[in-house]
């Protein structure tokens, strides 16, 4: 495991065999993580985009599942209609309308 040093302005130089094991180039942006007392480095595609275009094609839609939370909120909120308009006060309001 090489060690490298830290330089005043924060600066550290990754070893060339890291470099080359990770696919890191010149110029390139890496993401650094903080996990409990240590950091991992991860380099980042040259197109971040593109690479996280499809990560959520699996598993559920979230659309689908709120539209049927929706749903849901929808027929109870019609089956008790008329404790709602009581309970707020509205229901003199509309009588006169």
């Amino acid at each position: 495991m090489p060690v490298v040093a830290v330089s005043t302005k924060g600066q550290l130089v990754i070893p060339k065999e890291i470099r080359d094991a990770l696919g890191i180039k010149p110029g390139q942006k890496v993401f650094l993580k903080l996990v409990r007392d240590h950091a991992e480095i991860e380099p980042l595609p040259e197109d971040p985009v593109e690479h996280f275009c499809g990560i959520f094609k699996e598993g559920p839609s979230l659309t689908k599942a709120l539209l049927k939370v929706r749903r849901e909120d929808k027929k109870r909120e019609e089956k008790k209609p008329a404790r709602f308009i009581r309970c707020s006060g509205l229901s003199k309001t509309r009588r006169e309308v």
